[in-house]
């Protein structure tokens, strides 16, 4: 018998892989995966034909993006600063278009500020 939190992992990871059929990314087009725990938030915008992440973020990371966020109290908030950051890496890399890959996640929330994020920050999706 399986638990709760084991049916729900197992749900999104269907989701997630029904969701990967249709959204790949290329050099062209990369795409801008999302994963989610219970504390902190993580993206990354990935080149899927030649296997390589060429961005990343999350809400772990030092160098100032952790100093910012403890600043901002609000959570949600917390999470469009992510992808403001996320789109402005990703700009300094030459990356305008992404694919948006939600994860399996539902379009609310954290994922939501995160995405509205990267396109206030010029990310185009």
């Amino acid at each position: 018998m399986r638990s709760i939190a084991q049916e729900r992992r197992r749900g999104r990871n269907l989701r997630h892989k029904r969701i990967r059929r249709r959204v790949s990314g290329s050099s062209g087009q990369p795409r801008l995966a999302v994963f989610r725990s219970l504390r902190h938030i993580y993206a990354q915008i990935i080149d899927d034909e030649s296997a390589r992440t060429l961005c990343a973020i999350s809400s772990l990371e030092g160098g100032g993006v952790q100093e910012a966020l403890t600043a901002e109290k609000a959570r949600l908030k917390r999470s469009r600063m992510l992808g403001k950051l996320l789109a402005q890496r990703a700009k300094e890399k030459g990356i305008v278009r992404v694919a948006f890959d939600r994860g399996g996640y539902l379009y609310h929330g954290h994922i939501k500020e995160l995405a509205e994020g990267a396109r206030e920050g010029g990310l185009e999706f």
